[in-house]
């Protein structure tokens, strides 16, 4: 089995899937827009002021010797988002808009396809918005399509945000691209997920949310691993301050933070000090009104966000829509019980009381209950602390592409069995 990973710009679980392949012997190539492996001329330049974005294109030299790039729009949409040019990336119509990235390298992808086949190519493994014209050739070349899908599939997570646009009008501005999407978007989501073979998902609620959009396909359920941790190291809450409570995430209501807010204003209390690291949707201003009091945390490095959470001391994630939101694990990999509900693709890693708290969405109460829980409780903090690194610990990067690799080598092999007896008959 020879496997094309491709993806326009990588994160974790494309990180880890091209990694696991390439240990296995079954990467036949990997394409993206761009990529830095270390001491390479971009990996310098990365180091450089002004260019440190690079760094987010990072990937193992395990794979460089079968990585692809086609960086040429991806670096048109930097070089925008850098000098602040925002018709060239606006939503769908931006000449660099992320999504004609997607698309362009979705493209190139294909046109690639004839010739790689005739050294060995088998499968593809595309992601939601850059796969239709890559499964469309493959369908052609007979080449088994892979669909990792790691959000709720479209027609629930549009449905739950409209139903937030309406509930918290003000807030529907943050939730941008979710109420947004053209038709024409939707629909070609809804065509790469009818061309797949597989569908890889990371949890249950991504499942869940296919319906039974899924029942003639080969469904993989696989969550992601956890950041590593030094399970030695024994959290401890330093006395007479307030509870540190931190949201992670892009700082819209789709990740529920208006209802955070809300229970804040519930608990009305100096008791809690709520940290909130993400990207603005709207200026800052916009947040302060709503909540005049938290402490507001700009984007930085993986390694510095890693460092912030273990200077808290819950998380809280009232998300209404995710996939699997990984945050999760990476806050519970550094000591952090967690207050989050359903939809964040991460029910698993609660154990009710011992690793943290499921909450409803839309529950400002229910989250103030549970923040009122921890303020009672404080004594309890230190064992939670451990149960969440214990408990995240189970879930591996490993375990999440071991999963992937030997489901689609077994989907492989019921083909050959199948066209072997077809013959045969």
């Amino acid at each position: 089995m020879k496997v094309l990973v491709s993806h326009p710009t990588g994160n974790a679980n494309v990180r880890a899937i091209a990694k696991g392949l390439a240990e296995a012997g079954n990467l036949h190539s990997f394409y993206t827009t761009i990529a830095t492996f270390p001491d390479t001329t971009l990996d310098l330049l990365a180091r450089l002021p002004g260019l440190s974005e690079l760094k987010r294109r990072n990937f193992d030299p395990e794979i460089q010797a079968r990585t692809h790039t086609y960086p040429w729009l991806e670096m048109g949409r930097m070089i925008s988002n850098k000098a602040g040019f925002k018709s060239l990336t606006a939503h769908e119509s931006g000449v660099f808009c992320i999504d004609k990235v997607y698309h362009s390298l979705d493209r190139y992808v294909a046109s690639q396809l004839p010739g790689l086949q005739k050294s060995g190519l088998n499968v593809v493994y595309a992601y939601e918005d850059g796969a239709l014209e890559t499964f469309r050739q493959a369908k052609k070349l007979g080449i088994t399509c892979v669909y990792e899908l790691p959000i709720a599939f479209w027609e629930t997570s549009r449905k739950l945000l409209l139903e937030e646009a309406a509930r918290l009008p003000e807030w529907s501005e943050t939730l941008a691209g979710g109420i947004s999407d053209s038709e024409k978007k939707l629909q070609r989501k809804s065509m790469e997920l009818d061309l797949a073979d597989i569908i890889v998902t990371p949890g249950s609620f991504v499942a869940d949310s296919l319906g039974t959009l899924a029942l003639e396909k080969k469904l993989v359920v696989s969550p992601f691993g956890s950041p590593e941790n030094n399970l030695s190291t024994k959290k401890t809450r330093r006395n007479n301050r307030p509870l540190r409570v931190l949201f992670a995430g892009s700082m819209g209501q789709r990740k529920g933070l208006a209802d955070l807010f809300e229970a804040i204003k519930i608990l009305d209390t100096d008791e809690i000090e709520l940290v909130v690291l993400g990207s603005l949707l709207r200026e800052l201003s916009f947040y302060r009104n709503k909540l005049t009091r938290f402490t507001y945390e700009p984007t930085r490095p993986h390694a510095d966000v890693l460092t912030l959470m273990r200077s808290c001391d819950v998380f809280c994630l009232p998300s209404i829509v995710e996939g699997r939101a990984l945050v999760i694990q990476e806050a519970m990999s550094q000591g952090l019980p967690v207050i989050i509900t359903a939809n964040t693709g991460g029910r698993d890693l609660v154990i009710d009381g011992g690793t943290g708290f499921e909450v409803p969405i839309r529950s400002p109460g229910a989250i103030a209950e549970k923040l009122r829980w921890f303020l009672d409780n404080t004594d309890q903090l230190d064992q939670m602390s451990i149960n969440a690194q214990r408990h995240a610990a189970s879930y591996s990067w490993a375990g999440y592409t071991n999963k992937i690799i030997l489901e689609i080598e077994k989907y492989q092999k019921n083909c050959l069995a199948n066209d072997s007896s077809q013959y045969v008959g």
